[in-house]
This record gives C-alpha cells, sequence and structure tokens, in this order.
C-alpha cells in the first residue's frame, strides 16, 4: 500500500509526457537558397532555449527542430558568415553576436523574422507572423503543416525578393567576395534613419500617431501578409494550432546578389555542362560551287527569257527645273534586275514577255487592234454548202410529190 501513491504519481507524470508531446509542435527550417545559410533561434523572455540556437544549412537542406509548449521566440537566417573551427566568425546579414550559436543573441538589422508564440495547451492557439520590422534580408514563407491542423491556419511570409526593388538609401551592399558588392538586405526606415515617427517611438509610440510610411509601404505591397511597421497588426498575425510548421527560406530560389555590371557574359554550355567554343565554319558546310551534274555554279546573267539581267541603276540625269524630283525614272526595272516593258500599243504585236490574258468582249479586243487568239478557216462554218444541200433535198422532194 506504501507504493501506491509513487505508483499513482508515476502514471501521472507519464499520461502528462503523452499529453505534451502530442500538443508540441517541431519546426521544420529547409533552405532553398541557391547558397549556404546560417539559421538562427532567439527564445522569448521567460522560455527555454530551443535545442539549437545556430547552425550552418547547405543548399537543399532541412532540419526538424523539437518545441516545447508556450515557447515563444524568433527563427531566421544568416547569410555570408565565415566561422572558424572554436565557432566564432562574422556573417554580413542575421549576425548575432559573432557566433556560431547565437546563445541568446539576437539578430542584428536588417533581417527577415519569423516570429511565434506556441500556446500552452489544446486550447490555446499558436500566434505566428513574419515580420519585416527590422528590415530584409532574405525571402521567408511560414506554413502550418502536420495533423491536427485547427484554426485558419493559413501560410505568412514574404515571398518577393524585396532587394531587387530596395530604394537606394535603404541598400546594404555586400562586402564578401561571393556578394561582389549587390544589395544583400534592406533596411527598414527606422535603421536607416532612426526618426521616432519611423520606429513608432517617443510621440508615435501608439497606432494612433504611428502610420505607415513611404518605405513601410514598400515592403507591404511587395508583402502584404508580412508586418511593415511595429503596428501593422490587422494584416499580419496569424493563429492555429499545428504540430508542425515549415519554414522555407528563398521559396522562390533567389539570385545570388551580385552587382550589375561585375561578371562578363557567362560561356553558352551544351546540355552536359561543358563550355561550347564558338562555332566555326565546317568546310562541309561552305556553299556548294558545282550543281548535281558536276557544272560549274555562276551566278546567272540570264533571265529565263535569255535576256541579260543587268544591276539596278539609278537616275544620273538630275531633275529640270519644271520637273517634279518625286518622279520616277521612265524606263521601270522589276525585281529581277529585268526592264519592265511598256504595255503594247495599237497595231503592235505584244513582247512574248509580256503576254496580256485574252481580253473576253469582241469590242474591246477591236479597239486595241489585236486578238488574243487567232482562227482558223475550219473553226467558221461557212454558209454556202449548206445552202446547196438544202436546194438540192427541195428538188427531191418535189419529184417525189408528183410521182
Amino acid at each position: 500500500m506504501g507504493r501506491s501513491p509513487m505508483v499513482l504519481m508515476a502514471v501521472l507524470v507519464y499520461v502528462s509526457l503523452l499529453f505534451s508531446v502530442s500538443y508540441s509542435s517541431t519546426f521544420v527550417i529547409t533552405n532553398n537558397c541557391p547558397f549556404t545559410i546560417w539559421p538562427g533561434t532567439l527564445s522569448g523572455s521567460g522560455t527555454q532555449p530551443l535545442p539549437t540556437t545556430g547552425f550552418r544549412l547547405d543548399v537543399g537542406q532541412s532540419v526538424k527542430i523539437p518545441s516545447v509548449l508556450g515557447w515563444s521566440g524568433r527563427i531566421w537566417a544568416r547569410t555570408g558568415c565565415n566561422f572558424d573551427a572554436n565557432g566564432a566568425g562574422k556573417c554580413i546579414t542575421g549576425d548575432c553576436g559573432g557566433k556560431l550559436e547565437c546563445a541568446g543573441n539576437g539578430a542584428a538589422p536588417p533581417t527577415s523574422l519569423f516570429e511565434i508564440t506556441l500556446g500552452h495547451g489544446s486550447g490555446d492557439k499558436d500566434f505566428y507572423d513574419v515580420s519585416l520590422v527590422d528590415g530584409y534580408n532574405l525571402p521567408i514563407v511560414a506554413i502550418p503543416t502536420g495533423g491536427g491542423l485547427v484554426g485558419a491556419c493559413n501560410a505568412t511570409g514574404c515571398v518577393a525578393d524585396i532587394n531587387i526593388s530596395c530604394p537606394k538609401e535603404l541598400q546594404v551592399m555586400g562586402e564578401g567576395e561571393q556578394e561582389r558588392g549587390g544589395v544583400v538586405a534592406c533596411k527598414s526606415a527606422c535603421e536607416a534613419f532612426g526618426l521616432d515617427q519611423y520606429c513608432c517611438s517617443g510621440q508615435f509610440a501608439n497606432p494612433n500617431t504611428c502610420r505607415p510610411s513611404s518605405y513601410s509601404t514598400v515592403f507591404k505591397r511587395a508583402c502584404p501578409r508580412a508586418y511593415s511597421y511595429a503596428f501593422d497588426d490587422g494584416s499580419s498575425t496569424f493563429t492555429c494550432k499545428a504540430s508542425e510548421y515549415a519554414i522555407i527560406f528563398c521559396p522562390g530560389r533567389v539570385k545570388r546578389p551580385s552587382s550589375q555590371n561585375s561578371d562578363p557574359p557567362s560561356q553558352p554550355q551544351n546540355p552536359y555542362g561543358q563550355p561550347m567554343a564558338p562555332p566555326t565554319q565546317n568546310p562541309s558546310m561552305a556553299p556548294p560551287t558545282q550543281n548535281p551534274y558536276g557544272q560549274p555554279m555562276t551566278p546567272p546573267t540570264q533571265n529565263p527569257y535569255g535576256q541579260p539581267m543587268a544591276p539596278p541603276t539609278q537616275n544620273q540625269n538630275p531633275p529640270g527645273p519644271n520637273q517634279n524630283p518625286m518622279t520616277p525614272p521612265p524606263q521601270k526595272q522589276n525585281g529581277n534586275g529585268q526592264f519592265m516593258m511598256p504595255p503594247p500599243t495599237v497595231n503592235q504585236a505584244p513582247n512574248d514577255q509580256f503576254m496580256n490574258s485574252p481580253m473576253e468582249d469582241e469590242s474591246q479586243r477591236a479597239e486595241t487592234g489585236r486578238v488574243a487568239k487567232s482562227q482558223s478557216s475550219s473553226d467558221i462554218l461557212r454558209p454556202y454548202p449548206v445552202l446547196l444541200l438544202l436546194g438540192l433535198s427541195l428538188i427531191a422532194l418535189g419529184q417525189s410529190c408528183t410521182t
């Protein structure tokens, strides 16, 4: 009997663990960028840190990080990092104290952030968002996944590459060899200018006085579901109860940052990735010099009618004082360089090269003084034989009647 309280307590602990595991969430972080990133995590005040606070994630890799009930914090990606064997180093964007493991240090702006607060039980929903309040460095989306989704559970994030359209005064230029001076991040107006009206601080520390600026509008238009300034809650906070959250960096495969004029044009490659040398002239592809009968092929000097093909000439005589300069030359040429003869006149035999179609009306043929087709005597039925035969027939008929 003395062991029964201990057994009951062990059962309760076991059941509570099962209950906790069934309602805890896992973060699946995926690197879809064409370069290596170094994700970092930061736990909120009063919550324990995740099993890792910073790590390397190569192209195409994914990592699952378990969380606990009620966890709140941030997840982001660092770029352009260089760490030594002890984990000391520096990142161009998203740096967290110069260490591989952030260990309680937040991301240096500008950085795209995923923020979430998990519920404490089955009845509590999760609140999550993607924030560009501290600026932007990479596209990011967050998607609730897993079984037992409760609530709207909408995806959120920023798919657009804002670095391309970032205003010049907000641009952060790359310093590393891979970035080659290109835009690697886009500052917020608060980070760039430090004014209360942009930072929603001082007399602007409430939603009535801190309104969207022209700079935050740039972020909002590019990424409507992401936070663009501190009080952008209405269209940027989402709720769900999910067992897993997929966090994808560069969902649209952004290009590596680079300056516009830094790289020469790349050499073309074949389908196997091998460089293609510039094409040279193949002797077998030269134009033929002989026809199939072995005769040399020279440019034609005569047209099909045996007439010489002279090259087109220009009118060398300047127009006279009373002559329209736009008047065409009196002798025209066709596209083959042949002189175009004028139409035949009355009683003039037509040129064989310019045969007009026969006219249908006899009156028209009479007017032109020519006939399209000559008629032979056999084509016309003479009336004299007919009259002779008719007379003989009448005489024979009269003789038969008298007899």
